[in-house]
């Protein structure tokens, strides 16, 4: 007797296990006529970061305001650049990828060389008040440019090394 209560128990909580928790939903499927309109799906494209924006017009603010560059490349100040660039940019910046802050190849293709010279000479004021300066400040983390105190000098050489970084 005590054994067939047993079986039994045990089946009945082996039935309560297996139909249990499986409820099937039924699907509806809905049926558009042809002369029905359609509804067009609408998908957002994901925002331009803006490191990867591309913006030759906004001249950024400091005290360069015109800058004409020769089409050839001074390789004898393209050197010093890459000196500078090495001494003063490396722990935050590469050339081929984002570290820090920004990669360096190809920003003379997406920024005016006043809006990269004044970046370098003056990065405190770019970061609070032009646009893009300040776009690029929240896609880095809030790590703000730190000002390198360069002359112009120095910075137009750091520039002249950035037209020779093609991607």
């Amino acid at each position: 007797m005590k054994l067939t209560l047993k079986i039994l128990s045990a089946l009945l909580i082996l039935m309560t296990i297996a139909c249990g928790g499986k409820e099937e939903k039924e699907k509806e499927t809905i049926k558009l006529s042809d002369n029905e309109p359609k509804e067009k799906v609408v998908t957002e494209q994901p925002a331009t970061k803006a490191s990867e924006k591309v913006d030759l017009e906004n001249k950024g603010i400091g005290p360069i305001t015109d800058l004409t560059l020769p089409s050839t490349i001074d390789q004898t100040m393209a050197a010093r650049g890459q000196e500078i660039f090495k001494n003063m940019c490396t722990a935050c910046h590469k050339t081929d990828k984002k570290f820090i802050g920004p990669k360096m190849v190809g920003v003379t293709e997406r920024r005016t060389p006043e809006w990269i010279m004044n970046m370098i000479l003056n990065p405190e004021v770019m970061v609070q008040k032009d646009p893009l300066a300040k776009e690029l400040l929240i896609e880095h983390n809030g790590s703000p440019m730190a000002n390198q105190n360069l002359t112009e000098e120095e910075a137009r050489a750091v520039l002249e090394y950035f037209r020779t970084l093609k991607e």
